[in-house]
């Protein structure tokens, strides 16, 4: 086991994002699209080198975001929000700042997603005097996501503009659209998305400058399919060749590159074992109750921060598929912090250490402080082998945000 890190710690392994970033790159080479990174996904800043050589830019929900895809990712910032306030506005376009910061544009591109937030907003565009690419999110109506939480496109979603909405509306000074319809998909759902596109809003395409085909194209993913991306993406582009094609993934870039190691503090029993961690489902790892889904864990001495177990790694199995069944859990005082039921080669004991797989995406985004709870430590392990901490938190960190 990597010594020195304490639990519980997000432990980010750049070998594992390089090799995301040069499939991705790959898939630039090929089609000529412009690859975004979704900053919601993943914005942690000592990364940025690993990604700055492959990304176009990034892509924010926020003036948070924005000032860190601007500030430290670089290249081009997007801005998509379902509102966005007056002040955000002004922020985004430079014409106020926080305390002590330069007054400079943070986005290069923003998508609207109303008719009448581009209205409302046109006149501060022409007052800040900077050329921002305007652009207007629809939705397709077309689903492919199967949980409905998920789903951007499902009935009464707040998230796009329909065709029927458009119509009659004031489009001069937009030069982009932008659709968003997956959650960790393949290419065929994207095709058959890029297909609906084009048949509704079909008679505005020719005008459109910039395409932005939004993120949830699981690229990275073990037998993706990635010849029919490029396949659709260079029609898509035969067909409208003056336009510029950006996709935003945000899972993508850091698919299985990082890990969350816990402790065992204690194991009790009630019908059945459950081994109490110090990391918690609630605070640390948020989607496996948001999804849900099911994480991957692993229990090995040797284990050196990769994003991967080791052959000789105790893989934990589904219940009664190996000779120990547990339940693992986390420390707060909602009865539903649980991470689910494992079964392991041997039985679980206070100061075991459980490395749970593919924790650098939607985690440390997403960590809360709820009971107090300490918030994991992160750490980037190099090219090397070796493992930098790159911040650890601590009741300051607490108090601060109350």
């Amino acid at each position: 086991m990597t010594v020195g890190i304490s639990t519980p710690a997000y432990v980010v392994d750049a070998a594992a994002i390089r090799r995301n970033a040069a499939i991705l790159a790959d898939v630039k080479r090929r089609t000529g699209c412009r690859m975004l990174l979704a900053l919601k996904a993943f914005s942690m800043p000592a990364a940025a080198p690993l990604l700055n050589d492959t990304i176009d830019g990034t892509c924010a929900s926020s003036v948070h975001e924005a000032r860190l895809g601007h500030e430290v990712f670089g290249g081009e910032t997007h801005a998509y929000a379902a509102a966005f306030s007056a002040h955000d506005m002004r922020e985004l376009l430079g014409l106020e700042a926080e305390a002590g910061q330069r007054r400079e544009p943070l986005i290069n591109h923003i998508t609207f997603n109303s008719l009448a937030q581009w209205q409302q907003f046109r006149p501060l565009l022409a007052e800040s005097g900077t050329e921002v690419a305007c652009g207007l999110r629809v939705n397709p109506e077309h689903s492919e996501g199967a949980v409905p939480r998920y789903d951007p496109c499902a009935p009464g979603s707040r998230l796009g503009i329909r065709r029927t909405d458009i119509e009659g509306g004031e489009l001069a000074g937009l030069s982009g659209l932008h659709f968003h319809t997956l959650c960790e998909q393949d290419a065929d759902a994207f095709e058959r998305t890029l297909s609906v596109f084009e048949a509704r809003f079909g008679e505005w395409l020719e005008h459109v400058r910039w395409f932005n085909f939004g993120g949830g194209h699981h690229i990275t993913r073990a037998g993706y399919d990635i010849d029919r991306l490029c396949e659709a993406l260079d029609g898509f582009r035969t067909r409208y060749p003056r336009a510029d094609i950006y996709l935003e993934p945000g899972e993508a870039w850091v698919l299985n590159a990082g890990t969350l190691v816990a402790t065992i503090l204690d194991v009790v029993r009630n019908d059945v074992e459950i081994a109490i961690l110090d990391a918690s489902c609630v605070c640390h790892m948020p989607d496996v109750l948001e999804m849900p889904y099911r994480p991957r864990v692993f229990r090995d001495p040797d284990w050196d921060g990769a994003a991967e177990p080791g052959p000789a790694a105790d893989r934990g199995g589904v219940p009664g598929e190996k000779s120990f069944t547990v339940r693992l859990a986390g420390p707060s005082c909602l009865a539903g912090d649980v991470i689910g039921d494992y079964s392991f080669a041997t039985p679980l004991r206070p100061g075991d250490r459980l490395v749970f797989e593919d924790m650098a995406l939607y985690t440390m985004v997403k960590t809360t402080t709820f009971n107090g709870i300490r918030l994991p430590s992160i750490w980037l392990r190099d090219g090397t082998g070796d493992s930098k901490l790159i911040r650890a938190f601590d009741y300051a960190d607490f108090i601060s945000r109350l």
